[in-house]
């Protein structure tokens, strides 16, 4: 019996040798031995390769990321509820890889690019890997255009250029995702396409987010990334390199991109709790050791590419949640030295009914400033100095009854500053508009004006902004404004002002 399966055995061999080898369906596969929340442990993968694709029953793929002498380490990167050990998993000799397309424009999808809005498939022909290095230093461009938030306390103090990675950190519900929505719906008619990446949120929330999109016409040049709150933790790892993919496709076609990561403490952890699996050793608050490393090589993508490698430009905005405002924790510091300055946002600044909740002391561009129109560059030196010296002022007045004139002077323009910063979500408000108000605050033509009517005024001012065309041209092809364009402007503001208001 022995010697007929032996010889049976032989033949098999004979027949396969004989043919060629296309003429087979080679397969390399492993075995499940173990698995827990999101990683699962693989043997019998000797040849797989770092971040290869693999499969496993029922369609699921998972990602290589610990390649070890007896098994591999595997990052599922989908519901892992069937998968169990013993269980059979294939190679796919592909690495991890997003399809990019036009037609993502106005969807909502996953890390690994399926649609999750019931639009139906997005027709595809290329795709890139999740992972790709970053732009080299000769293939960049220096960062020369705004980009606009829209909003007056960032845009005045903080401004962005495109091809900035710019860091909006605060503490929880202080406002952060707004400051990136309202930046999204600036964006509108400006040629700008958005990535929205959301990472470890509830799906919830991510609703609520596209409808706002929808009601403001926004969601027609965004593409929205969902990596949800219930899904593995490897989605929620690879989320921002695939959504940075997308938008590389779009920078290296010419084009200027935006991206909002939303936010970058879930990635964090999530990225913790995967090492933690896999046993690579912890390091401070159990934070893997290349925690820094896993967020620059992904920012590094973010740059303006010089004309001759496409033109575009990739402009980042990473979101993280600080506790208790402590900007020196860790994760928050690895962010700050990576990026090109940062919008801080105070929960003190947000109790006081101030918002946007940006606390200007704190928040800084070390780039933007040199995209910023030369006339709005005229007078936010002004704006800084007079409301640093108000916030400094208003804390001495609590412990003084008695006031003299000019003390009393500066704190009354102080008030009509933080008033004109303040600004509703969802509002964004056109650049030449907001040199008109700053100019009309800081030239003293509101000083007579009630707080409670400043709203007013700035609307007023903005009409006058729009009605005045030579006044936009000027500001909008980088003009600077000379004495003459300036006070006749403020007159016209303040007869207009006095007409309307009666002051």
């Amino acid at each position: 019996m022995l010697k007929e399966q032996l010889s049976l055995f032989d033949e098999a061999i004979e027949l396969t040798v004989a043919e060629p080898l296309e003429a087979h369906d080679l397969e390399e596969i492993g075995t499940v031995i173990a698995l827990d929340r999101g990683i699962a442990m693989v043997r019998g993968l000797s040849a797989v390769k770092n971040q290869e694709l693999v499969q496993f029953p029922g369609g699921v793929m998972g990602m290589v990321y610990n390649l070890d002498p007896h098994y591999v380490g595997i990052i599922l990167l989908g519901g892992f509820e069937h998968i169990k050990a013993g269980d059979c998993v294939k190679r796919t000799f592909m690495v991890a890889d997003i399809p990019v397309s036009d037609s993502f424009l106005g969807r909502v999808i996953n890390p690994l690019g399926n649609p999750l809005d019931e639009k139906g498939p997005v027709d595809a022909q290329r795709r890139l890997p999740i992972e790709r290095e970053a732009p080299p230093i000769m293939h960049r461009a220096p960062i020369h255009d705004p980009l606009q938030t829209g909003i007056k306390a960032i845009d005045s103090v903080v401004p962005i250029g495109k091809g900035q990675r710019e860091l909006i950190l605060g503490d929880r519900q202080t406002g952060k995702t707004t400051i990136a929505i309202d930046t999204i719906i600036n964006q509108r008619d400006k040629n700008v396409i958005c990535i929205y990446c959301s990472i470890g949120q509830q799906i919830s929330s991510v609703t609520k987010i596209i409808e706002i999109l929808k009601r403001y016409n926004a969601l027609k040049h965004t593409i929205i990334m969902v990596a949800g709150a219930e899904d593995p933790p490897g989605l929620a790892y690879i989320a921002p390199y695939a959504a940075t993919s997308l938008g590389e496709f779009f920078m290296e076609s010419g084009r200027d991109v935006l991206i909002v990561y939303d936010d970058l403490t879930k990635h964090a952890r999530s990225y913790r709790e995967l090492s933690l699996l896999l046993e690579r050793p912890p390091g401070r608050e159990a934070y893997p050791g290349d925690i820094f490393y896993i967020h620059s090589r992904l920012l590094e993508r973010s740059t303006h590419l010089k004309e001759k490698y496409g033109g575009g430009s990739l402009t980042a905005l990473p979101i993280i949640e600080t506790q208790a405002e402590n900007l020196s924790a860790y994760i928050p510091t690895n962010l700050i030295s990576i990026t090109d300055g940062q919008i801080y946002l105070s929960p003190k600044i947000f109790q006081m009914g101030n918002f946007p909740a940006v606390n200007i002391g704190t928040s800084v561009s070390r780039v933007g400033g040199k995209t910023q129109l030369p006339a709005y560059r005229q007078i936010t030196g002004m704006l800084k100095l007079s409301y640093s010296q108000f916030e400094e002022l208003e804390i001495f007045s609590g412990f003084s009854a008695k006031l003299d004139e000019d003390t009393l002077k500066t704190l009354e323009k102080g008030k009509r500053i933080r008033k004109a910063l303040n600004q509703p979500k969802y509002s964004p408000i056109d650049v030449t508009e907001q040199i008109g108000i700053f100019l009309a605050v800081l030239n003293g033509v509101l000083d007579s004006v009630d707080l409670d009517k400043i709203e007013e005024s700035e609307q007023i001012i903005g009409k006058i902004v729009w009605e005045n065309e030579a006044f936009r041209t000027l500001l909008m092809n980088r003009g600077t404004l000379d004495n003459d364009t300036k006070n006749g402007f403020l007159q016209m503001v303040e007869d207009r002002l006095k007409k309307e208001l009666g002051f």
